[in-house]
């Protein structure tokens, strides 16, 4: 992270005379930089990212600390380790972050054994010319890097894979198997005959199993860095990877238009590249709440009970969020840190 405090809270004063100059009287919402907006309310996560801001690092420095502040913090046992244990009661971990500068991006899938996912993601920008990198070769990288090989199974973890089991592994993500996947664990053999039949997309992960902390940070001058860290899917097959690490999906950053970020039923979410094509309509000037709206809407036509939610922001420090209504998910909470709000602050957006 870059030193002096200074230059960071100039920055902050400086957005602040620049929001007076440039923000029209009457104007619906206001709007200044820098800004960082983050899905749930992971508060440690905002107040990290936001004093990295503060201290005069970069906006890529504030993604990669924030995110890694769920990482520790275990946030609501969906991102970091000791949490979602796969169908073999493994925790794995899947990180991105994008420069919306230069475009590039780093990100791991399917990690083992290293805690700071988000980090290593990093890594694979500054020290590599690919994207992503997954499973064993991607903990075999981290560790090159200097990450150390952990424990990520806790006796929490542990427990929820018990528990799992002794209800007779329900529920999972298998489908045209025998024995009956809906009343047993297996093991599983294909049936020679699939049935083609319209996918139950009610999600087993819910606003008490967040699922991902994806965060957009947009500097003074503009500059859009964005993320995400999560562990995935609980009972997931080993393997599986989400939209988290995946760019476009997970998290976009462009900073000639804005940047953001999805959280949810990945597996879903992950086949409409919301947070890109959110920032394609920022990019056409819709404001970032109707940005939200519209990608949540395309993919309401085709998984009416989905559950997600998508934050976005533009370039002016705009922000807005938009998620999916099912029953017992009607509103969405999120964070937002900016010069307006003096600290880090909770909001919330009704569901559509």
């Amino acid at each position: 992270m870059a030193a002096g405090g200074s230059g960071g809270r100039l920055g902050v004063t400086v957005g602040l005379l620049l929001l007076a100059v440039l923000t029209p009287r009457g104007a619906a919402s206001a709007a200044a930089l820098p800004v960082v907006i983050n899905t749930w309310a992971f508060r440690t996560a905002a107040e990290t990212a936001w004093r990295v801001l503060e201290l005069g690092g970069s906006e890529l420095d504030a993604v990669e600390r924030g995110c890694g502040q769920c990482e520790i913090d275990q946030c609501d046992g969906s991102v970091g380790y000791g949490g979602s244990p796969d169908e073999s009661g493994e925790t794995t971990l899947d990180a991105m972050i994008m420069d919306g500068n230069t475009m590039e991006v780093g990100a791991v899938a399917d990690l083992r054994r290293v805690k700071n996912a988000i980090g290593v993601a990093r890594k694979v920008i500054e020290y590599t010319k690919h994207t992503l990198l997954v499973g064993e070769s991607a903990s075999l990288f981290a560790v090159k890097m200097g990450f150390p090989y952990e424990d990520l199974t806790t006796q929490k973890s542990l427990s929820l894979y018990s528990e799992w089991l002794s209800q007779h592994c329900q529920p999972n993500y298998w489908k045209n198997v025998v024995p009956d996947s809906s009343t047993s664990c297996g093991p599983y053999k294909r049936r020679e005959e699939v049935m083609y039949k319209k996918e139950q997309t009610r999600s087993q992960r819910s606003v008490h199993n967040h699922d991902t902390i994806g965060m957009v940070v947009i500097g003074v001058s503009g500059t859009v860095a964005s993320g995400t860290s999560t562990n995935g899917a609980i009972h997931k097959l080993p393997g599986r990877v989400g939209d988290s690490p995946i760019a476009g999906a997970g998290s976009y950053a462009d900073s000639t238009a804005g940047g953001a970020a999805a959280t949810g039923d990945g597996d879903i979410m992950m086949r409409f590249l919301p947070s890109y094509q959110a920032v394609e309509y920022m990019r056409m000037g819709t404001d970032p709440t109707v940005a939200c709206q519209k990608v949540i809407s395309r993919i309401q036509k085709y998984a009416p009970e989905f559950f997600g939610a998508v934050i976005c922001a533009n370039t002016t420090g705009s922000y807005g969020a938009a998620c999916n209504k099912i029953p017992g998910f009607t509103q969405f909470h999120f964070m937002v840190s900016s010069p307006l709000l003096g600290r880090p602050t909770e909001q919330v957006v009704d569901c559509i």
